[in-house]
């Protein structure tokens, strides 16, 4: 009597598990099979490039043109203005050509290329040493070379700062978001101890829109474009035009490239 009703227990507890596991089953099958969210979806207006790359035209940048480029890229990415200099958050940023290009002859410019700030940003380096140090892949490199963050993978360690040659990191050590006025919703603002840089825009090119700091130039101070399409307007600039390169010597083969 009491192994028949162990049993009978046994497949009625059977049948009831069943029963409660089979409606989330089908619940798991039909998400399944909703469909991708607009949202979600490639947009069929995005720039694509095999090999996305700058050239900024040293001679061609102004004072109010520099401005207008570094104002544009703070304003599209909720970079903060802190007023304290060993805190200071750069994207895109002034530079002196001995200080951007050490031991590239600097003593033999024209005054006009010498003694005038350049624009410098992150590289986007062919070979990016940040991605290798990176402990928690929070830096990564697209297919199309864009080397990116992930800020909520970010832990703050610091390595990739250590492993880009260029200055091309900044590290919060405080709340940046304390001193945005009016943040821009289309691009997340970050948070205390975690690292950012340039992305070249990749949101934008996501949408079909160029890096809006080459949206800011008027007369072609920056161009940018795919580097392996011979008929962009980079690989024709290049074709036409010495160009260097930051700390060659280096092997990291740079995605920014300057006329001078």
């Amino acid at each position: 009597m009491d192994s028949t009703r162990r049993t009978f227990l046994k497949i009625a507890g059977a049948c009831a598990a069943g029963l409660a596991v089979k409606p989330a089953t089908d619940a798991l099958a039909m998400d399944l099979v909703l469909p991708t969210p607009k949202s979600a979806a490639p947009d069929a207006a995005a720039l694509r490039a095999g090999k996305w790359a700058m050239v900024v035209d040293v001679k061609k940048f102004t004072e109010e043109s520099r401005q207008a480029v570094a104002a544009a890229c703070r304003a599209a990415h909720n970079i903060p203005e802190i007023p304290n200099e060993k805190h200071e958050i750069k994207w895109i940023w002034e530079e002196h050509f001995e200080n951007a290009f050490p031991g590239q002859g600097g003593e033999h410019l024209p005054p006009e290329v010498s003694r005038t700030p350049l624009m410098v940003l992150c590289n986007h380096c062919e070979s990016p040493a940040c991605v290798r140090v990176c402990p928690t892949k929070a830096t990564f490199q697209r297919a199309d070379g864009i080397v990116m963050m992930d800020y909520h993978r970010c832990i703050g360690c610091r390595f990739c700062m250590a492993g880009c040659p260029y200055g091309s990191r900044s590290f919060n050590f405080e709340d940046p978001r304390k001193y945005l006025e009016n943040p821009d919703p289309n691009y997340p603002t970050r948070t205390k101890g975690v690292v950012e840089k340039c992305n070249f825009c990749a949101e934008r090119l996501a949408i079909g829109q160029l890096p809006a700091c080459v949206e800011a130039c008027q007369n072609g101070e920056l161009l940018f474009g795919d580097l392996e399409d011979p008929s962009s307007v980079v690989s024709q600039a290049l074709r036409a035009n010495f160009t260097i390169r930051r700390k060659p010597e280096l092997g990291t083969q740079p995605k920014v490239y300057y006329i001078i």
